[in-house]
């Protein structure tokens, strides 16, 4: 296995990583934001997951850029969904925190994929 499908293994785990966390966090949101709030940060944390497969399953280099580049896009509207729950009071100034920081890390090793799969 060479170092770049171990390093995708690695945002694959850390991504699984980030839901676990995500789904304890939102559990503890108020009822009136379960079909809202919390649906919107869940259907974006699952679509994110299916891309990150996407991206690991395709050999194209073209179709995982898409795949990697979409999966950004899902980061950072993922970013705008835990600004807001911080902002109503739904998570504690630790868990914002905790969350930014794993997002973080997740952006900077997709970062690395990026760059490495563009210089194919």
């Amino acid at each position: 296995m060479n170092s770049q499908n171990k390093s995708n293994l690695v945002i694959y785990q850390k991504y699984m990583n980030l839901i676990d966390y995500t789904n304890n966090i939102v559990r503890k949101y108020p009822k009136s934001e379960t079909f809202a709030l919390v649906k919107e940060i869940k259907g974006t944390l699952y679509s994110g997951l299916k891309l990150v497969l996407y991206a690991i399953k395709t050999y194209k280099t073209q179709d995982k850029l898409k795949y990697l580049n979409e999966f950004d896009v899902t980061l950072s509207l993922l970013k705008i969904h835990i600004r807001l729950s911080y902002k109503y009071k739904y998570i504690s100034t630790q868990n914002y925190n905790t969350w930014c920081n794993s997002i973080t890390e997740i952006c900077n090793m997709l970062g690395g994929w990026i760059n490495s799969c563009a210089k194919k």
